[in-house]
């Protein structure tokens, strides 16, 4: 994998069905107007791992693997702007084993390059995501920066880390920062638009490491003394929205839409600092990343408490059910670079996920 970095919106849709927005507030509002924490328990049973997948009785290739997800969410709005936190845990299936298997079911001991059969447990993934915004209305203490369906306009910052227990040994963080533009929608929704510079400063990749076994001990040229990549900083473009469905009648207005979509920009080699290997090279050890489309189109929610109890519980209880796509996932060409390839061309089909996933979220 060229990344275990899993951004912001990979978990931001785990917010998205917060139906609160920052307004201007005055000296006499609380330091904080809205505090939000969240537990949440989903399953995606079409998942993708780049470079893993095992292959059936007729020789096809199994190449997604069903993951259950626990995280844990808090938002909140304070009096000069947002914080977003998540942490995530995905257990994976046998077909994206932990370590010490090497793919699914086999162990390939280093040096000799023998294979042996194995049967290891799915592997875990760990992911945080931190976003903090500062309102210009609010620092200003203005409504300038609300205009027609423009609510208002605001710097953001942001944190994202993860770490993984496979053999690979991948771990990633960023950083990034820019603007986000909230806008107003029907029925108490939103859209928030945020372009952002961003940088992964720490990608480690365990097969890259001098030493591991899996690659000629050449350092700088076929591998790196501590296994750390380097990636050029990068833009990237995050957006989510969410909007009730209040044209519904009275009796069933306890149902919402939301959803999230981020770009981020190529990020130079894969493997960087180690030498760029360009096409038409036969599958390249070293190809370049590509731009990545990580996207949440649509979330249909539930919303469970509300309709049992009343509007006093409303959001307390969510069952959801959503559409998750991602394209050259974590920056990998799904064309090109070898972990999603099985040859030159062919691809393994493990660098795009495309899966239905639902969920329970609960507010404590």
């Amino acid at each position: 994998m060229a990344l275990a970095f899993a951004s912001f919106t990979s978990a931001a849709a785990l917010a998205a069905d917060l139906p609160v927005k920052a307004k201007p507030v005055s000296s006499t509002q609380p330091f904080f107007s809205v505090i939000d924490d969240r537990i949440t328990i989903s399953y995606i049973p079409k998942a993708t791992d780049p470079g893993v997948f095992s292959r059936k009785p007729d020789g096809s290739l199994n190449s997604t693997t069903a993951m259950q997800v626990y995280s844990f969410t808090h938002f909140d709005i304070w009096r000069y702007g947002t914080n977003f936190l998540n942490i995530s845990l995905f257990k994976a299936d046998h077909n994206d084993p932990a370590s010490p298997c090497t793919n699914a079911g086999v162990v390939v001991n280093p040096g000799t390059g023998t294979v042996t059969p194995a049967n290891c447990a799915g592997v875990s993934f760990v992911t945080g995501q931190a976003r903090s915004t500062f309102g210009w209305n609010e620092i200003f203490d203005t409504k300038t920066f609300t205009v027609g369906p423009l609510r208002n306009i605001s710097f953001q910052i942001g944190l994202d880390a993860s770490s993984t227990n496979y053999y690979r040994a991948a771990a990633a963080q960023a950083v990034s920062a820019g603007l986000q533009f909230q806008f107003d929608l029907p029925y108490r929704g939103y859209v928030n638009i945020a372009p952002l510079a961003t940088w992964i400063y720490v990608a480690h990749m365990g097969f890259l490491q001098c030493g591991g076994g899996f690659s000629a001990p050449v350092s700088g040229v076929s591998c790196l003394p501590d296994g750390n990549r380097q990636y050029q900083p990068t833009w990237a473009v995050e957006t989510n929205y969410y909007m009730d469905l209040g044209f519904l009648p009275e009796s069933m207005r306890f149902f919402s839409v939301s959803g999230r979509a981020q770009l981020i920009g190529a990020m130079g080699p894969e493997n960087a600092p180690l030498p760029y290997n360009p096409l038409p090279v036969a599958a390249p050890t070293n190809s370049m990343t590509k731009m990545s489309l990580n996207s949440e189109p649509i979330r249909l929610t539930f919303d469970a408490s509300k309709a049992i109890w009343g509007p006093n519980y409303s959001h307390y209880v969510d069952i959801w059910v959503a559409y998750r796509y991602w394209q050259n996932k974590f920056g990998l060409d799904h064309n090109v670079s070898r972990l999603c390839t099985i040859s030159p061309g062919v691809s393994n089909n493990t660098c795009t996920e495309s899966s239905l996933y639902s969920g329970i979220s609960m507010k404590f």
